[in-house]
């Protein structure tokens, strides 16, 4: 499970690095690799947002949402 883990940040971080190359400098690296309107650049798009879901859930997988477990 811990690679997933990895492999879900690392897809994480070129998406969010290729939102910084489009808002500081309006270069999409994805499609400046892979072309304008190719079906690898939406499985790129959608393997990322998967990955950010994954982290979030990793990120909130510690919290215990049982409030009343807590109370004596």
């Amino acid at each position: 499970m811990e690679l997933f883990q990895k492999i879900a940040l690392i897809f994480t971080i070129v998406g969010a690095l290729n939102w910084g190359f489009i808002g500081f400098f309006d270069f999409n690296l994805v499609t400046a690799l892979f072309g304008e309107s190719s079906a690898i650049v939406r499985i790129i798009y959608a393997i990322v947002g998967i990955c950010g879901v994954v982290n979030l859930i990793i990120l909130f997988s510690h919290i215990d949402w049982d409030m009343d477990s807590n109370r004596k």
